[in-house]
């Protein structure tokens, strides 16, 4: 019952981060390969809130709060650049971050990581049971702040803006305010996905946000359907089952520890498939208009 628990939490977390991204990638069209900077960013913020003596919600929405402002002060020169070179620019953000946690042993205590987060606590109790009820009630929220974005005229401002930059100038779109406020706005909701990992764990480190975690989380987006509202849950439920999955291969005792390893390169593997043979997912964005 436990497992199962662990399980719901994990894909739960995995949807709100993915979802988060999905409206970066999905809607504007920005390739960020940094968004685990401010899932980072989002779990060391309440974490060293919550361990200075602040309560669990105050330190989710001050990490709510400080990775959406990064991503704000990010943006501003960096969407300046366009395609590859943005795609770079984020990524290297994210090792910035991950190097400034990594280094600071004043601040995050560098590698030896944050132990004892609090966890999430309602009415005195605590526990698996209400970490997946927080986590559910969250996710439910925030996915219903992104269908609103998407159905709105600024979600479709922002899909034109990723077809054709040059149809929205012309239509009088400040393309660069545009995607400002989506990074601003994917990077608070990534990070009350990484304040949320941080409360459920109850221990961190720079070593959990590194480039693995950029790629499972792009592949949920891009597994389940880019620019749509269903595909990221789609997306997110097959990578932590598939993942969760293949801890019971029966390998032999020596290669145990190569797991890790095998699954990197599953999903990697299925990245590039995707690409080449399915880019719009599992859900198409054309399906999903069409039924609406």
């Amino acid at each position: 019952m436990e497992y199962l628990l662990h399980i719901g939490i994990v894909c739960l977390i995995y949807i709100l981060f993915a979802s988060s991204l999905n409206l970066e990638l999905g809607c504007a069209g920005l390739y960020n390969f940094g968004h685990v900077g401010f899932f980072a960013i989002g779990s060391y913020t309440t974490a060293l809130l919550t361990l200075s003596g602040y309560s669990v919600w105050f330190g989710l929405l001050a990490a709510m709060l400080v990775a959406g402002l990064s991503g704000l002060i990010f943006s501003w020169p960096v969407l300046r650049l366009t395609g590859d070179y943005f795609g770079i620019a984020s990524l290297a953000f994210a090792e910035m971050v991950r190097l400034f946690l990594l280094n600071e042993r004043w601040l995050t205590r560098g590698p030896m990581g944050l132990p004892g987060i609090p966890r999430v606590e309602i009415l005195g109790y605590s526990g698996n049971t209400v970490t997946l009820l927080t986590a559910l009630v969250i996710t439910v929220v925030s996915l219903f702040c992104f269908k609103k974005i998407l159905t709105s005229p600024f979600g479709r401002t922002l899909k034109l803006i990723r077809e054709d930059e040059h149809v929205a100038r012309a239509f009088g779109k400040d393309v660069v305010s545009f995607k400002t406020r989506t990074m601003a706005i994917g990077s608070a909701f990534g990070g009350l996905a990484g304040g949320l990992w941080a409360h459920y764990l109850g221990y961190i480190s720079p070593n959990d946000f590194s480039l693995q975690l950029t790629v499972l989380v792009l592949l949920c987006v891009v597994l389940g359907g880019r620019g749509t509202l269903l595909g990221p849950i789609v997306g997110a439920v097959l990578v932590v089952s598939v993942g969760e999955g293949l801890r019971f291969l029966p390998l032999p005792a020596s290669m145990t520890a190569g797991v890790a390893h095998i699954q990197s390169m599953l999903f990697g593997l299925v990245l590039i498939l995707l690409m080449l043979r399915r880019p719009q997912g599992i859900i198409a964005e054309s399906h999903l208009i069409q039924e609406t």
